[in-house]
């Protein structure tokens, strides 16, 4: 995995989206920004896309910056959608999560820095990277590939 826990967050890059406190809570409705802003955790199996097959790509709901695309996304069954990979490697940051007594790694939006979820691996999925971007379905919006796309 590639966050690096040696490193404070504090030495995260600037994000090149940033708002005041006060214009993300005009930008978002409560429960978005509850997740996006202050790394809540929506209720599992109740996410838009946690089953959404439909090809396209998923944006960040705060910035819109590009995350992932279908063709990473798959059937994990934890109740929340999951991503193998970004869809580019500088999409999303990760930094560590010490928080609820267990070492995880979060997952922010690269742009904006926004929380998305948390990624883990060593699960035994079979997907190229063994990798789990467990994302919060309020963190995204899914843009379906358009029939002249293709």
């Amino acid at each position: 995995m590639s966050a690096d826990s040696s490193l404070p967050n504090s030495s995260l890059p600037a994000p090149r989206f940033q708002l005041t406190p006060q214009e993300w809570r005009a930008k978002l409705d409560p429960e978005e920004y509850a997740v996006l802003r202050e790394a809540a955790t929506e209720r599992p199996f109740v996410g838009e896309y946690t089953d959404t097959k439909t090809p396209g790509v998923y944006t960040c709901k705060a910035c819109d910056a590009e995350l992932f695309r279908s063709t990473e996304k798959f059937d994990s069954h934890c109740g929340w959608p999951s991503f193998f990979d970004p869809a580019n490697s500088d999409a999303v940051i990760l930094k560590p999560d010490d928080s609820m007594g267990m070492r995880r790694v979060e997952v922010v939006c690269a742009n904006c820095h926004s929380h998305l979820g948390h990624v883990f691996e060593g699960e035994g999925y079979a997907t190229p990277t063994d990798q789990r971007y467990c994302i919060n379905s309020i963190a995204l919006k899914h843009a379906p590939e358009s029939s002249d796309s293709k």
